[in-house]
Formats: structure tokens, sequence, C-alpha cells
């Protein structure tokens, strides 16, 4: 069979610095390639030269060929595949959809400027390709706006107008990058459903191997900007030949944690926990109850709108609105005098899932580390900066680190950053809200370790906000599994996650797919 398109030798250079290559990539109709790595390793740049998107500063050298006819990378006719050839569906569609512009306007636009059609059979069309990607009320989703859907639903916005040019081979960055496990299989059995029943030839970027194995037919798997193994994804997985695969495949199976033995007192309680937003159909929380013991890490998991950050917000007091009563060593926050509430708060550490978007681009780490000692009026300028030191050393870097940028550190590394800062006041309790969600396997395991190591040195509780079933296991001794703003089930880690009594916990289980061909 002859390929849909061929890429050969491709190079990306950064002045005298090669970032990728000599890469080859393949692609054939009806087929999906599956490319990974971790964070760095060049998989995000063979998408942007393919579609010649790169920055101004990086340059692509290579043989493109489409249909048998050769194309020069980043010349007018390279550009002129975007859409019509080349579909793209990135990472963060929030980021990629216009926020001040409706759904229907974004969509129309692109049918009527590629397509030619006219104001109707473009309103038309659009309703036709949301209804196709599934989206509820497909009508009505046309007059709304980005930010009024979930990320599950913002993603098949991305794949309506990538699939709006009709073009035959769609490239998928990250699509599920930072969904729950059900809304991650819904994404990627849809764009699987595409290519089989339109022949699309299906380009699958992401981190995740064990997922990406699910669905690609050929793998390509790359470690620093080189493709280290290739071949059919059955034969990869049966037998792995570079060491690097092998590692990518250990890193996705985590250790779990021993069960807490004795009875520690709580920490942490919360009582009728209830709350409903504004216009909302339903409540976020449903009258919760839950408890967090000293040196205990307790994991709120459930998907998508679930209600566990909304839980983990309100049980550190930083929803309005919020009902019920929460009690931090027996003090009632919701009573606390204001000063009292200020100590309280240096007793708690949160890290959030975005380091990049949580740490300030403009600070030195040595002032983001060291910011909650200034807040809380503790030490001198000296004596700050010499404690954001032992903090970077705590979490696994390097004092002579201090005077840098966020933007100058790996995404492991800026999460790193954000658990020192967390840890500043020595806190009794560490928050986590999907603090590894983003991670690729590698970096992901590596944090998972170092909060367990953490919790452990220091007998931190732990309340652990995540999707991700392994990484709770990981950290957390006890778990509660939240649907629709409800505590459906909750026990010991271990024994939840071997015999789940609740239907939905049995779901989140289900949803993880076996490494196995499409």
């Amino acid at each position: 069979m002859s390929a849909l398109l061929t890429l050969s030798g491709l190079r990306v250079d950064a002045g005298a610095r090669q970032l990728l290559g000599p890469l080859d990539l393949q692609l054939q109709a009806g087929q999906c390639l599956g490319v990974v790595g971790e964070s760095g390793s060049g998989k995000s740049l063979s998408a942007l030269s393919l579609l010649g998107l790169l920055p101004p500063a990086l340059r692509a050298q290579g043989r493109l060929q489409v249909g048998g006819e050769e194309i020069a990378l980043g010349s007018r006719a390279h550009a002129a595949l975007r859409g019509r050839v080349l579909g793209w569906v990135p990472q963060d569609p929030l980021a990629a959809l216009h926020p001040l512009r409706s759904v229907g306007a974004q969509l129309q636009e692109t049918l009527r400027a590629v397509r030619g059609l006219d104001a109707g059979a473009a309103r038309a069309e659009a309703q036709a390709l949301l209804a196709r990607v599934q989206l509820p009320e497909p009508d009505a989703a046309l007059r709304r706006y980005p930010h009024q859907f979930s990320g599950g639903q913002r993603q098949r916005i991305a794949i309506a107008l990538a699939l709006a040019t009709r073009p035959r081979a769609l490239i998928a960055d990250e699509p599920t990058s930072a969904l729950d496990a059900r809304i991650a299989r819904d994404i990627l059995d849809l764009l699987d459903a595409l290519r089989r029943e339109d022949g699309l030839a299906l380009l699958l970027i992401s981190h995740d191997l064990p997922l990406v194995g699910a669905y690609a037919q050929q793998l390509v798997v790359l470690q620093r900007g080189q493709a280290v193994e290739r071949g059919e994804t059955r034969a990869v997985f049966a037998a792995p030949a570079h060491a690097y695969t092998r590692e990518l495949l250990a890193a996705d199976a985590i250790a779990a944690l021993p069960p807490v033995t004795g009875e520690a007192p709580v920490l942490l309680r919360g009582q009728a926990l209830s709350m409903r937003y504004p216009r909302a159909p339903r409540a976020a929380l449903d009258a919760v109850d839950i408890e967090l013991r000293r040196g205990e890490g307790l994991a709120l998991v459930g998907e998508s709108g679930s209600g566990k950050s909304t839980l983990g917000r309100a049980l550190l007091r930083l929803l309005r609105g919020a009902q019920g009563r929460v009690l931090l060593d027996g003090v009632d926050l919701n009573r606390a005098t204001s000063r009292a509430l200020r100590a309280l708060r240096a007793r708690t550490g949160v890290v959030f899932q975005d380091p990049y978007a949580s740490l300030d681009p403009r600070m030195r780490v040595a002032d983001i580390v060291a910011e909650p000692l200034r807040i809380h009026g503790r030490g001198d300028a000296g004596s700050r900066r010499a404690r954001a030191g032992e903090l970077l050393q705590a979490v696994g870097l390097e004092a002579a680190m201090l005077d840098r940028y966020p933007h100058q550190f790996s995404g492991g590394q800026r999460q790193r950053i954000a658990i020192a800062r967390a840890l500043a006041t020595d806190p009794d309790l560490l928050v986590c809200d999907e603090a590894v969600s983003a991670l690729d396997a590698h970096h992901r395991a590596a944090v998972l370790a170092l909060l367990a190591r953490l919790k452990r040195e220091r007998g931190l509780a732990l309340l652990f906000v995540t999707h991700d079933l392994a990484a709770a296991a990981a950290v957390a001794e006890r778990i509660a599994v939240l649907e629709a703003g409800r505590i459906v089930e909750t026990g010991a880690t271990a024994q939840v996650l071997r015999a789940p009594r609740h239907a939905h916990t049995r779901a989140l289980l289900a949803a993880r797919p076996q490494t196995a061909t499409a």
C-alpha cells in the first residue's frame, strides 16, 4: 500500500543545536501511527514540522511527499496542506479556541473560507459536525462560547474544527493529556471511529504509551529527539527492544502504598459540605462528610464534574457559597477570625494542576519558594533564601537553581518547585489538585514517589485530588470516590481498587484501555 504522506530525514535545528532527527514518519490512509515519548523528546516538534508551524527561530529540513508529490518544507505548497490535507487537533482546546467568539461562528468561518459554503449551508454543516463528534444539543452548542463547555466537550469541538475542511490526515497532539480516563477513552474512541469510517490517516502523539498502544497500529518511540524504537504496536509491546521503551512501560506501573496501621487523630474534617454554583442544574456537592487523619493520604477520585476539586476547595475554605462545617485540628474555619484563619492557612500547603500557570513567570525560583514565608512574616530575606535552597534540595533539585525562572525548567521540575513552595511553612496538611495529570509517565512516577517520601518523612496528611486511580494508589492509603457531588464509595485504597463495590468505581477502573491495537 502506498503511503498518503511520507516525511523522510526530518531534522529540526535551533541555530547550531539539533533538537530533533533525523526522523522518518509515514502515514497510511485508515491507519493510526502513534508517536510517544516523555516531555522534551521531540513529539510536538514533529507535529509542528509536519504542519509547517515551527517558531521562527527553528529550522526544519527533510523530504516531504504527499500522494507521491514532493513538497518543500516551509514552502507555500507546504502551508497550503494545512486544513485541506492535514487537520490538527491541539493539546489545549481552550487555548486554541477563540474565547470571545461563539463555537458556531468559529466553525462557520472555517467552512466558508475553506469550502466556500454560503451562510445557510455553513450553519447546517457546522451543526452536523457537532452532532458527528457527539456534542450534546448541537444546535444550542453553536450559540455558546468555549468557556461554557467541559474539557472533553471542548476537545470534541476542536475535532469538529479539524474535520470541517475534510482533511485526509489528522494530527492529534496530546488530545487527552489533562482529561480523566473515561473522557480520554471517549475522545480516542471518537478519533478511532473517524479513522475507520473516513479512511483518515491518524497521527496520535502522546506521552502515555499504554494509552496509545490501545489505538495505534504502528508505533514510534522518541527519546531526546531520536527515534529509538519503531514497529508494529503489538510487537513493540510484546518484546520492546530498547531500554527506554521498557522504562516507559515500567513507569506506568506504580507501586501502591501499604495500608495504614493504627489510627492517628483526625486533622481535617468536613461535615455536610454542600455547594451549588449559580445557574447550575444540580449541586456540585451534596451533603458530603469526610475526614483525614494525621500522616494519612486520602485520594478524592472521580471524573470531570464529579465534585472532587470543589470538595478540595471547600475544605480549604476557598469557595464562596459553600455550606457545612470544616474543622482543622478541631477549629471551625468558617468561624475563625481573620487572624486565626491566617495562622491556620500556614499549616496547609497547596499544589495545583498546572505549575506553569501557578508559578509567577516574572519571579525567580528563590522568591517563589520563599513567598509563603514572606507572607507569614517568617525570617529575613537571607534566612528565607537559605530556606528556599533547603526546600529545593528536599524535592530533588539543586540550590544553585534559585536564581532561574520557571520557563527554564521542565514540567516535572516546575511541579517540584510548586511542591517546595507548598512545604515552605512546614504544613501539617498538603493538598494536591490534579498535581500529576499533565505529566508524562517518567515525571509522574518521580513526582508521586517524591510525594510519598515527603508524606512519610514529614508525617504529612495528604489530600490528593485526582482522576488517576493508579496515582491515587501510589500516595493514598484511603480513597473516596465521587459521583455527581456525592461520595459513593470509600475505604482502604487497595481494597477499593481490588474489589470495588459501587458501579461507578468499577466504571472508572474499566475506563483505562488495555494495551492492544484497534
